[in-house]
């Protein structure tokens, strides 16, 4: 949007100065359904600032850079407001994605990079989203389900963007379309907390998440057409409560017995996308496909698996070729230990009354679809107006099916 600030972005470029500065906004209004049935809309926002030092041409010191970011978001989310139970909450599919973790300032990003070999071996280390590197998928998409790292979204352990932790990975690429890595992260949950958004010590750390993928990241055809899979798992080592059973192995929603404790808690991924068109031999239009699956600890876990699918299509008319259409599909799968322990709750405390302030709504399962277009206005400008419909919103059978009118705007300064 600003240009080139009269030369001086290309100067400071040149010498290593890298900056950026974009804004995105999320509202979204229920047309129908839902908890409360009381129609209305919320607003969402993100700002984010920094920006990236290529240190070898500041410093000469080669194939290395330092990067930065610092993100702010504000407003309210409708998920939790209109849609879902308030006993319950939401299970992963706030139709506002960049809600949550804190409406507040946050370091997302303070990390040291460094590469050796041509880039056969990368090394990042400083405080980092889990999933800037591992599970990444990008987010295309308005409706949190379909939009990141999966894993981020049923591992409690697992913190992506805009929450850092401190940890690194280890990258070996070994050919340009093949490559494996190992990272480990601080598990800290109270870099949750809103005020501690520039929390720099380790205060409050419970454990470390170790976690090792592998992937492939073709481009097939004469026209190179993109492709990315990958496969990764992770352990976590902080103590997990069980959601089901106390520590003699019977129901302790029955016994009142304490929790059962777990040393650590695990978890897997798996992600498939491929261009499978083009339009007219150019690899930057075209229809691609893509699949997503996560498994989380079926001991600890509020989701014990959670899927999704979909299709992008870019550029898909000659006088808009930078736009694209999308269509996804989510669902998330309450763990049934957890199920049952709410179940259990209801029978222990003689309560078969959905409507009653005391009874503890039952969780199963809530599927997701989101229909959108991308009018890419400008280079700087994306107007994204979506429709989502969640079917069983928190996964509660009792909860009338929502639809959901949305409107994404990415502005990049």
């Amino acid at each position: 949007m600003t240009g080139d600030w009269g030369g001086l972005r290309t100067e400071l470029l040149d010498k290593g100065y890298d900056f950026q500065f974009s804004y995105q906004s999320e509202s979204a209004a229920n047309i129908n359904g839902g908890f409360d049935h009381d129609h209305t809309a919320r607003y969402t926002d993100q700002f984010n600032l920094g920006g990236a030092i290529d240190l070898e041409k500041v410093l000469g010191w080669h194939e290395a850079s330092l990067q930065l970011l610092i993100t702010e978001r504000s407003g309210r989310d409708i998920t939790n407001d209109r849609l879902t139970d308030p006993r319950t909450g939401t299970i992963g599919s706030s139709v506002q994605e960049n809600f949550g973790r804190g409406q507040t300032w946050r370091i997302s990003t303070l990390a040291y990079q460094q590469k050796f070999f041509d880039d056969v071996l990368d090394i990042k280390v400083g405080r980092l989203p889990i999933g800037s590197d591992f599970d990444s998928t990008g987010c295309v998409f308005q409706n949190n389900s379909l939009c990141g790292g999966l894993a981020g979204h049923g591992a409690t352990v697992w913190f992506n963007s805009p929450v850092s932790q401190w940890g690194g990975r280890v990258k070996v690429n070994f050919t340009p379309t093949v490559y494996a890595q190992l990272g480990v992260y601080e598990y800290n949950p109270t870099l949750l907390d809103s005020n501690n958004g520039f929390k720099l010590n380790t205060s409050g750390q419970t454990g470390n998440t170790y976690l090792g993928e592998v992937g492939w990241t073709p481009r097939l055809g004469d026209a190179g057409m993109a492709g990315k899979y990958m496969v990764g798992t992770y352990w976590n080592s902080a103590t997990a409560k069980d959601v089901l059973e106390d520590v003699n192995g019977n129901d302790k929603a029955i016994t009142g017995a304490p929790v059962d404790q777990h040393d650590g808690r695990y978890g897997m991924y798996a992600y498939a996308r491929q261009q499978i068109t083009t339009v007219g031999g150019d690899a930057k239009r075209g229809l691609s496909l893509f699949a997503h699956f996560a498994q989380y600890d079926k001991k600890s876990s509020t989701l014990d698996w959670q899927a999704q699918m979909g299709a992008i299509y870019a550029g898909p008319f000659d006088a808009r070729p930078k736009d694209a259409l999308a269509f996804g599909l989510s669902e998330m799968h309450v763990n049934p230990a957890l199920t049952k322990n709410q179940e259990l709750q209801n029978q222990a405390n003689n309560l078969i009354d959905y409507n009653n302030p005391r009874y503890q709504p039952v969780q199963h399962a809530e599927y997701v679809a989101e229909i959108h277009y991308d009018f890419q206005l400008t280079p700087w400008l994306m107007v994204r107006p979506n429709i989502q419909y969640l079917a069983h919103p928190g996964g509660v059978y009792e909860v009338d099916n929502a639809t959901v009118a949305g409107l994404t705007i990415n502005t990049v300064f």
